[in-house]
């Protein structure tokens, strides 16, 4: 059994031999913590940010979208707090001379408490098998009460850490907790800094002249600066929302673990805009919604679970993660997050101008609520792509490499296959290839034995093959091969386009929201 680093690194390999994820500009030997998506992983991409917007703006008719500019005017930065507060503690090793963040290495350490609790507890479910009292033998096994009172005591003093802003703290707990460099294995740390996570550059013709503006690190303030705009021109009634899908910018120091933690990457965030006291019935609602849209995809319930914040924003009064089952452990994919009011407040501040929405049945303005969901496209792809690597072994000693994408975000939909190169087999393919190209995205492949064609397709995530032989000049029927059973039909062409439609139109998966 390989673990899970080696399964995870067989991943990112795996996404750059099949043109899903290729370090960016890597004839120059690449950039740090930034990617380009091949021809593949555009595709698989594109399909999830569908699927989102679909499920955001075509479900709920008082959501609508907008596509805001990555250069804002600097002030919006500074109304929203990041220019003052955009900040993540910082420690360096002066052995390995590398950096980490602090809260992470604490975040880690807590996890290892938790996964020392659940050995014991695995091992205890395997001793007393059936007659297992789990919840009795968390209470009563001396083991397990130690590593809990010590895991809850870190926490603590963690969260209070976190919520002052303790930066000495910080790395108190460090020193106390005896956490060492991953790499040096020493414990030789400097002292916790704050770092600014956003790029600044400069706008204007001439040196003397030029206006200091900022890459966005993130698509919501591009929505709230907009909010008078459409809540105008469409007539928009609260409670309604407005999404977005777009690229964001962070200068993080620790980026890694592939494309979970970039330098650039892509947001999906929706603010819905409430009346203020109903904000948390909303909460709740977003995110009941927002997790059912993630178990759709049938990649399994049992990897995503909530984890409430324990440091909320000044301006929260509720947030939680939608966490997902990664080969290095539980993270965050999604944030759904009760922002209140502050963000339309500060922008009337720092503009002079008033947002507020006059509410006709209450006949009275006021500035609305938000409730915001924000989800990494990134980190959607990397979680779908993690839960269909699959390496299995087949009768006969042979093995295949398989993506068990959920067909309906899968890049390529059916690939065509002419047995042979000859006898008008090629011809007919593309006639049932142009049958099909128009609704799905088709790939024909007539090279190499069928056997290899068909791990090639395996290897993207295709769910059908349809191999057309010399029988199908005579009945008009093909052999279609699927991908998760390699199990194989005949099924007559004129059948093909509702079997493939039937697997993987997008509707069908909304219908289930």
């Amino acid at each position: 059994m390989a673990t899970q680093e080696e399964t995870f690194k067989s991943i990112v390999s795996h996404c750059k031999e099949y043109g899903f994820v290729f370090p960016s500009s890597e004839i120059y030997d690449g950039l740090a913590a930034v990617y380009d998506y091949g021809q593949n992983g555009v595709e698989l991409k594109n399909n999830i940010k569908q699927y989102w917007w679909a499920a955001m703006t075509k479900l709920h008719e008082n959501i609508v979208g907008i596509d805001a500019a990555i250069f804002m005017h600097p002030t919006t930065w500074k109304a929203s707090g990041h220019v003052d507060a955009f900040n993540d503690p910082l420690i360096d090793n002066r052995d390995s001379k590398k950096r980490y963040r602090a809260d992470v290495l604490i975040e880690d350490q807590i996890a290892k408490y938790d996964e020392k609790i659940d050995k014991e507890v695995q091992k205890a479910r395997k001793r007393f098998g059936e007659s297992f009292d789990e919840a009795l033998y968390r209470q009563t096994n001396p083991r397990v009460v130690e590593h809990q009172q010590k895991r809850d005591a870190l926490h603590e003093r963690y969260q209070k850490a976190m919520n002052a802003n303790d930066l000495d703290e910080l790395k108190q707990i460090i020193l106390d907790e005896g956490i060492v460099c991953p790499i040096s294995g020493t414990r030789n740390w400097t002292d916790v800094r704050q770092f600014n996570l956003m790029f600044s550059t400069e706008m204007g013709s001439t040196a003397e002249g030029a206006m200091k503006i900022y890459l966005r690190p993130e698509t919501a303030q591009g929505i709230f600066v907009n909010f008078l705009n459409v809540q105008k021109t469409g007539r928009m009634k609260v409670p309604f929302g407005i999404a977005q899908i777009g690229k964001a910018f962070r200068n993080e120091i620790v980026a890694r673990q592939f494309v979970f933690r970039m330098r650039e990457f892509e947001q999906m965030e929706m603010q819905f805009f409430v009346r203020p006291g109903t904000e948390l019935e909303w909460f709740e609602h977003w995110k009941q919604f927002r997790l059912r849209w993630h178990k759709a995809l049938g990649l399994g319930d049992e990897k995503y679970r909530f984890h409430d914040h324990d440091k909320l924003a000044h301006y929260a009064n509720a947030a939680t993660d939608i966490e997902f089952l990664m080969p290095f452990g539980f993270k965050e994919v999604e944030g759904i997050h009760s922002r209140t009011n502050f963000d339309l407040s500060q922008h009337a501040k720092y503009s002079g101008k008033k947002i507020e929405y006059f509410d006709p049945e209450l006949n009275e303005s006021y500035t609305p609520y938000v409730i915001e969901t924000s989800i990494g496209v990134d980190r959607m792809f990397l979680s779908v792509m993690c839960s269909a690597y699959k390496e299995e072994q087949l009768e006969g000693g042979d093995s295949r490499v398989v993506l068990s994408l959920p067909p309906v975000l899968a890049p390529v939909k059916a690939c065509v296959m002419p047995l042979v190169k000859k006898d008008g087999l090629p011809e007919k393919a593309r006639e049932v290839m142009d049958l099909l190209r128009f609704d799905f995205n088709i790939q024909y492949d007539e090279k190499d034995s069928i056997g290899k064609r068909y791990r090639r397709q395996d290897a993207i995530g295709t769910p059908f093959c349809i191999t057309i032989d010399h029988d199908t000049l005579n009945d008009e029927c093909v052999t279609v091969r699927y991908r998760d059973t390699m199990k194989q039909d005949r099924v007559k062409i004129s059948e093909l386009h509702e079997l493939i439609r039937s697997q993987v139109d997008m509707t069908d998966l909304l219908r289930k929201l």
